[in-house]
């Protein structure tokens, strides 16, 4: 059997798990946050739509990170159980190297360039979303909030 560091997901799959664990939260605050305000149920939709797709930029530019910073640190997580296993059994020195080979190999492929789209097309809905709201300082700090996790060296 296969020993795999992750779960076998695809992106659909990882952005239902995101939604739910992370982007729900943010964007029923921000819709709960309009409604609070009786805002009407069209700005109330807007705000969550902010907040859904500004939390999705968010945890990809956290994601990219590792990938797109000229650093040597190990910021992803390879915690679970087979991945802790694995390094017993390798021992820690070929563990290290063996990541640093998959950081490359991560690096030189097409999937960072996939995740910086994702992360802008997620930042450019939330912005959208924001252009429903008359101008304000508010919507500026909520749009640099949105400059800040899709722009990339």
């Amino acid at each position: 059997q296969e020993n795999c560091l992750t779960d076998d997901i695809g992106i659909s799959t990882w952005k239902e798990q995101v939604f739910l664990s992370h982007s729900a939260l943010l964007a029923k605050s921000c819709q709960a946050a309009m409604e609070l305000a009786k805002h009407s149920a069209e700005i109330q939709d807007m705000a969550f739509q902010y907040g859904k797709h500004m939390s999705m930029s968010h945890k990809l530019h956290s994601d990219l990170q590792p990938f797109v910073k000229e650093s040597d640190t190990m910021a992803f997580s390879l915690n679970s159980a087979p991945a802790v296993l694995h390094q017993e059994f390798l021992g820690r020195e070929a563990w290290i190297k063996q990541i640093r080979e998959l950081r490359e190999a991560i690096k030189a492929g097409k999937g960072v360039t996939s995740a910086i789209d994702l992360c802008r097309g997620h930042g450019n809905r939330a912005l959208a979303a924001l252009e429903r709201f008359p101008p304000s300082e508010a919507r500026a700090a909520l749009a640099n909030i949105v400059y800040a996790v899709t722009r990339f060296p």
